[in-house]
Parts: C-alpha cells; sequence; structure tokens
C-alpha cells in the first residue's frame, strides 16, 4: 500500500510540475500578450482594473498547479529521500515498540532509491547487525515490516533455547571467529502479560547495540515449524550474501526470518531512529468510541530507538 502512495505521490508531482511549465513557456506568454492588446484604450497606456496587478487571470487548472507544486514536491524529497513516518500495528517488537507507536525512519541510511522502482541510485550504508530496519515483507511486498537485523551476509545463526548464536561471516578460515551466544541478562518479569502469561524481559547484547527483548516461558519453540535451509539444521541459518536474517524483540511472538526466510537487501525501506509521538488505544470491548480514537498519549516514548 506504501507503494501506491509514493507511486501516486510521483504522479502528482509530476503532473503538477509540467503543468506549470507548460503555461509558463507556452500559454502564459501569449495569455499577457491578449490581455495587454485588451486591456489598453485607444493607446493611453490605462490598463482597466479588475484584476490584480495588471495581470491575467490564471485557469483554474495552472492556479491549482502553482499551488500545490511546491508543496507535494517538498513531501516528495522528504518522504523517499530523507524520513518517512510509520506507525506500529502490532507487537512483534515489544518492548522496543509497542502498538500506538508512529516512527520515523530513516531512508537514505541504506542508499538513495527512486520512490517507483526503488532502485538503489546512490550508496550510502548497509544494515548494521541491531539495526531496527523497515523493509517490504519478501511474501508480499506491497506490507511493509518491522523487524531487528540479526545475521548479516555470509553470517551464520542458531537459534536454541530460544537464545541467539552467531558465526560472523569470513573470508579466511583459519581465522574465523567461532560461533558465539549473544549475552542475555534477566531483568524483571510481568511488566508485559501475553495470553495471562506473564513475559520475562532480558537485556539483550547484539553486535555493539544493547537492547530488551521480551521471552514468554510458556511457549516452547518449535522448530520444526521454522523455515528449513538445505545443509542446515531446522534451527540454523547461513544468511546468503546481498539478504539479512531479522527477528522481532518478542521472541515468542513474530513471524519473522525463522519462518518465512531471509530479507533481500533490495527489500531495505530504511532505518527506524525514533518515535515522534504514541498514542494509547486501550478501552473496553463495550465503549461506544472507535477503537482508532486514541485513549491517551505516551509522552515518555519520544525519543530515539535502540
Amino acid at each position: 500500500m506504501a507503494n501506491y502512495f509514493s507511486i501516486g505521490l510521483v504522479i502528482v508531482t509530476v503532473a503538477s510540475g509540467l503543468i506549470w511549465l507548460f503555461d509558463a513557456l507556452f500559454f502564459a506568454p501569449k495569455r499577457k500578450e491578449r490581455f495587454s492588446n485588451t486591456a489598453t484604450e485607444g493607446g493611453s497606456g490605462q490598463v482597466q482594473t479588475g484584476t490584480i496587478a495588471g495581470e491575467p487571470q490564471l485557469p483554474y487548472i495552472v492556479d491549482t498547479a502553482q499551488q500545490i507544486f511546491p508543496v507535494i514536491a517538498f513531501v516528495l524529497v522528504l518522504r523517499s529521500f530523507l524520513y518517512e513516518p510509520f506507525q506500529i500495528p502490532s507487537g512483534s517488537m515489544m518492548p522496543t515498540l509497542l502498538v500506538g507507536d508512529f516512527i520515523l525512519v530513516e531512508k537514505f541510511t541504506y542508499g538513495l532509491k527512486d520512490p517507483v522502482a526503488r532502485k538503489k541510485f546512490f550508496e550510502t550504508g548497509e544494515p548494521q547487525r541491531g539495526d531496527v530496519v523497515v523493509f517490504k515483507y519478501p511474501e508480499n511486498t506491497n506490507v511493509d515490516y518491522i523487524k531487528r537485523v540479526v545475521g548479516l551476509p555470509g553470517d551464520t545463526v542458531l537459534y536454541k533455547n530460544k537464545q541467539i548464536f552467531v558465526k560472523p561471516a569470513c573470508d579466511n578460515a583459519a581465522s574465523c571467529e567461532p560461533m558465539t551466544q549473544v549475552q542475555q541478562d534477566f531483568q524483571k518479569r510481568g511488566e508485559f502479560i501475553q495470553g495471562l502469561t506473564p513475559l520475562a524481559r532480558y537485556t539483550e547484547q547484539l553486535g555493539e547495540l544493547s537492547h530488551d527483548i521480551l521471552r514468554n516461558p510458556g511457549v516452547i519453540n518449535n522448530a520444526s515449524m521454522y523455515k528449513q535451509q538445505p545443509g542446515t539444521a531446522s534451527n540454523e541459518w547461513i544468511v546468503p550474501e546481498g539478504e539479512y536474517f531479522v527477528m522481532g524483540d518478542n521472541r515468542d511472538n513474530s513471524q519473522d526470518s525463522r519462518y518465512w526466510g531471509f530479507v533481500p537487501e533490495a527489500n531495505m525501506v530504511g532505518k527506524a531512529v525514533a518515535i515522534w509521538i504514541s498514542f494509547e488505544f486501550e478501552r473496553s470491548p463495550d465503549s461506544w468510541v472507535p477503537g482508532w480514537v486514541p485513549t491517551g498519549v505516551r509522552f515518555d516514548r519520544v525519543g530515539g530507538i535502540q
């Protein structure tokens, strides 16, 4: 859906810009000439009143194009190359992101792409381990997903007993780092509840970034449900070149790379960098107020994303 909006934005921007340009080059000079000839009385040089500053009235479509083009062009550049807003619709990234969080995604972090075909034309960087990224869901690119990067191209990722193990990619087998368990430190339990089960909160050190995750002690991971990669164990993945392995921070309530595979670099939209506003939508089921109406604002959540 987001891509349809981008295409529509490009069409409106180009159309309004072309209308303004063609009018300025071809129609405006003729219109001014006709106006000058009909507005002058007997060669006296006195211009009749009825128009602003003696200028001919613009056609409605041209006037509209001149009004909207600067605004639409600014929005197009901002949204396509700088920052794009997104709303968090699910709890798969709790506790980092909650339902009702509105975030800003930095579009230029992983390269500049054209807003229609999404082809990269300028390289600026690559996703790093621990980044929270928005991407086009590989099985339906009209849908945007948000997860955390766990495995980089060439990495070996193992998920066992709710622990992540990573073996970084390397070119020289003699100097390769061993498979290492990602450190997790228990913090507390009960802050979040899922299906009447209090979730356990851990701090995880993924790469150079420290962030919190949730684990459900009542859920037993079934590796047979994971997407199998030929030549590896059912809970192990070797990340192909140009692709990434991503997971949600709410580990037992997230459909991610464990279930549907890797994210191609071409699907990356950008890096989630900040929460600019956060709304609560908690109300009783029998409330007459529509569910999309906020019940409060969580100002304490406004800020950067780790």
